[in-house]
């Protein structure tokens, strides 16, 4: 059977957070401000005096490049913390003076990279495949 094995169910969750957290970053924020990349950069949040350009390029990494890593299984520790980064940005600083319910998509990915970061990718990631 294919799941009776601890190790194997722990695999198969890690790889549906993996799928999840990354896919539905890159489809629902990654893609949407890189296709509107240029209406974006004048007003997005200056993260540390940046710059807002800098800013979205930052954040557009970490939601598109890092989202995509992560889904996949590569270099999955490593590309989880610039999400991580910027969730807690989204959730407590873009909007720390608002109300939970503006922060909780953000603190929900910020959780799910965390988890992953700990878990690592799982087997069924390109991590973990042995290139011959």
């Amino acid at each position: 059977m294919l799941f009776n094995s601890e190790e194997v169910s722990f695999d198969v969750g890690a790889l549906a957070l993996r799928l999840t957290a990354g896919v539905t970053l890159f489809w629902h924020h990654g893609l949407q401000k890189l296709m509107d990349f240029n209406t974006r950069a004048d007003g997005f949040y200056d993260f540390m005096g940046l710059g807002s350009t800098m800013s979205l390029v930052l954040i557009l990494f970490a939601e598109a490049f890092c989202a995509i890593c992560v889904a996949l299984g590569l270099w999955t520790r490593v590309t989880s913390i610039p999400p991580i980064i910027g969730m807690a940005v989204a959730a407590f600083m873009v909007n720390g003076d608002k109300p939970f319910a503006k922060q909780e998509l953000a603190f929900m990915y910020l959780m799910a990279y965390v988890v992953i970061f700990f878990i690592g990718s799982g087997r069924y990631s390109l991590d973990r495949l042995k290139f011959k």
